[in-house]
């Protein structure tokens, strides 16, 4: 029976949840008798003791020979990103690109795979925590910020952390089948491809703002008061400017337009009340300032790439039983799919 030879890099300081996915997923990946199955082993740059982030010392036998000898090499997230992948390392999977061999970056890893130039006029995604980082160090790369995981040619590079799991199972399926894939999925209990991309799991920080103008306290009105008709007029009385002005300076500020801004504050809020509250998705929508539901609908996949009902089942927040978020009245309990559906 032929083996697809998987060969994952160990480091001081590697993720162990990173280093523990490729054998979790690939290894009980069972495809039919006589096909192809996956073989995972670990090598370093020089065979011995490394330390994880979680401070168990681990054994690794093999070095930078097993990749010679493997057909998909994984780099799992990097330790530290602002310290750039070893000479050595960078000539080995300089090589493995050429002889055609299929290479992956599983979150901050990605930035391996930058640093040998692998990704140089490719689409390709890492955590988002650092995606300015890795934007401005690679700007030849066509970065996707908002996929769970991306491939291109024989490069496939994942999202933060337990994207690693959907890239597996990426893998998984492109080598054996969806029908391998999703029976891998059913055994680790987890969904075979999620709905969405990691645009929805972004922090959003309330930018600052200059105090020698209006806008800052003006916005923070307007992010108290996103049920209310918030028109460009409005915000720009409030501000004591002119429309024109106030358009200015409200990009000079944000490097934003205004709607875009208003959005995307609204997305904010429509994900807090659907993340602590069990309220209909019709007074999401109006508290929010969407007015209806097609609009919430159509602005939480512009944003974040999946509808509002996903959203809530992913982050809803379990409370105790009976309760809503403010104390009152029922909770997801009897949160009912009905409330949840089409949106």
């Amino acid at each position: 029976m032929q083996s697809i030879r998987v060969a994952v890099l160990a480091f001081d300081g590697v993720s162990l949840f990173h280093l523990s996915v490729p054998g979790m997923v690939l290894g009980t990946a069972q495809s039919a008798p006589g096909e192809p199955q996956y073989e995972v082993n670990y090598f370093a740059e020089t065979p011995g003791m490394v330390t994880s982030d979680q401070g168990l010392d681990l054994a690794v036998a093999q070095g930078l020979e097993l990749m010679e000898a493997s057909d998909v090499i994984v780099i799992p997230a990097w330790a530290d990103p602002s310290v750039a992948a070893s000479a050595q390392l960078v000539n080995a999977l300089q090589l493995a690109h050429t002889q055609g061999k299929l290479i992956v970056g599983l979150c901050l890893g990605a930035f391996v795979l930058g640093d040998a130039g692998l990704l140089d006029g490719r689409e390709a995604t890492t955590h988002w925590a650092g995606r300015e980082k890795f934007a401005q160090r690679f700007p030849a790369v066509r970065f996707r910020p908002d996929v769970l995981y991306v491939s291109d040619g024989n490069i496939i590079t994942s999202a933060g952390t337990v994207a690693a799991i959907d890239c597996c199972l990426h893998l998984v399926g492109q080598r054996l089948g969806a029908g391998v894939a999703n029976r891998t999925a059913k055994m680790l209990v987890t969904p075979p491809h999620r709905q969405g991309g990691q645009a929805q799991y972004v922090e959003h920080p309330v930018p600052q703002l200059s105090s020698e103008t209006h806008l800052s306290d003006v916005l923070t009105w307007a992010r108290v008061n996103l049920s209310s008709d918030l028109s460009l007029d409005v915000l720009a009385d409030r501000a004591r400017m002119s429309r024109r002005t106030f358009t200015r300076r409200f990009r000079e500020a944000t490097g934003s337009t205004f709607s875009k801004w208003l959005n995307a504050q609204r997305v904010v809020r429509a994900q807090e009340l659907l993340e602590t509250t069990d309220l209909p998705i019709e007074c999401v929508a109006g508290e929010a300032g969407f007015g209806t539901p097609l609009s919430l609908r159509q602005q939480f996949g512009v944003h974040l790439g999946t509808s509002p009902s996903e959203y809530r089942r992913t982050f809803f927040r379990e409370m105790s039983p009976g309760r809503k978020a403010d104390g009152s009245g029922p909770t997801a309990e009897s949160f009912t799919e009905s409330q949840a559906k089409v949106y």
